[in-house]
């Protein structure tokens, strides 16, 4: 066991205050990691303030991390001290169920992924994230940073990045295809990069026009406000797939018209109330309401190297770890461009 600093909450929503926890000793397929970056989720205020369901405290969140391998376990066969590398959602599953096999370790049908934080391991001990100096990791669910990828950068890239690279990628998202990402926020702005790298025609739907300047420059051709009842009258049976982000409720039903015939509205963010949903919505053209959830570790990989082949990472703002309170309401103001990196050598 070693002791580390971290950050985390003692109980639900409280303030992020710093600490230690203990780390387990590097067991024989570990790797122990230095954590050098922390992206700051909107996943995490979520679960630190119980919004989606009873948690367990004190968490140390953080499921975007970023680091370098400090010690390897005897049998580890695909890393050694020095590498690059990162870990995203999740730090193990059952390995054995149809899913695991089939590397949707995301969806593991065993007993469900366990989570990077708030979830307990296999040993019944619970996870901590990424807030915080070392984690020690199975080898098969940490990943390797390309060299073409600063670590501050491609932190975020392992929640935010594979989160939009899976749906789009499972969609079809590509030449000939007119894809919409709702909402520019960490995520969405993560959806621009990616859906433009894989040759979409993309639209950025966002609330306002704040933000369209850098939608633009960031690969989108076309961007609307949602707070305008024109962009739905103008924008209706026009796109082959659309990505939600929005982890808020939303007018389903209008965002529905706005698909083709056979078009897919695929939700990654997670509001925490309900949503209401009348069928004719999609009953008519044959429209698909789906949902999506991070990815597996092999396509977490490729995504990894699909961004370093094609020059992007996150864009981000550097935070140290005294202000990560501030950055989550910062968060809840949507007051960043576009995900806060926690340095945790701060911490």
């Amino acid at each position: 066991m070693t002791t580390v600093a971290a950050y985390a909450a003692p109980s639900a929503k409280a303030p992020l205050e710093r600490t230690t926890i203990e780390r387990r000793a590097v067991g024989e397929f570990d790797v122990l990691i230095d954590i050098k970056f922390a992206g700051i989720c909107h996943s995490d205020i979520h679960q630190a303030q119980e919004g989606w369901g009873e948690a367990i405290f004190p968490m140390v969140p953080g499921h975007e991390i970023a680091g370098v391998v400090a010690e390897v376990g005897s049998g580890v066969t695909k890393f050694a001290v020095g590498d690059r590398v990162g870990v995203g959602c999740m730090v193990d599953s059952c390995r054995e169920c149809d899913n695991c096999k089939a590397g949707l370790e995301q969806y593991c049908t065993g007993g469900g992924m366990i989570g990077t934080y708030n979830a307990l391991d296999k040993n019944g001990e619970p996870t901590y994230g990424g807030y915080s100096q070392q984690i020690v990791v199975d080898e098969n669910y940490t990943v390797r940073i390309p060299d073409g990828l600063s670590l501050d950068v491609a932190a975020p890239l392992l929640c935010a990045g594979i989160t939009t690279y899976s749906p789009l990628k499972h969609w079809g998202a590509g030449p000939g295809k007119k894809v919409a990402i709702l909402g520019m926020g960490g995520l969405g702005h993560m959806g621009v990069k990616i859906a433009h790298a894989l040759g979409a025609e993309v639209t950025v739907l966002s609330q306002s026009l704040r933000k369209q300047e850098d939608g633009l420059k960031l690969g989108a051709d076309h961007y609307y406000a949602t707070s305008d009842p024109k962009t739905f009258e103008e924008l209706a049976g026009t796109f082959d797939l659309i990505v939600s982000t929005v982890s808020a409720p939303l007018d389903f039903g209008a965002y529905l018209s706005l698909l083709k015939t056979d078009g897919a509205l695929v939700n990654v963010g997670a509001p925490e109330e309900p949503i209401s949903l009348n069928l004719f919505s999609v009953i008519g053209n044959r429209k698909t309401l789906a949902g999506s959830m991070i990815g597996g570790i092999a396509e977490t990989q490729e995504m990894l190297d699909f961004c370093a082949g094609h020059g992007f990472g996150a864009e981000i703002e550097l935070i140290a770890a005294s202000e990560i309170n501030e950055a989550y309401e910062r968060v809840l103001a949507s007051d960043v461009r576009y995900r806060f990196v926690i340095d945790t050598a701060t911490i």
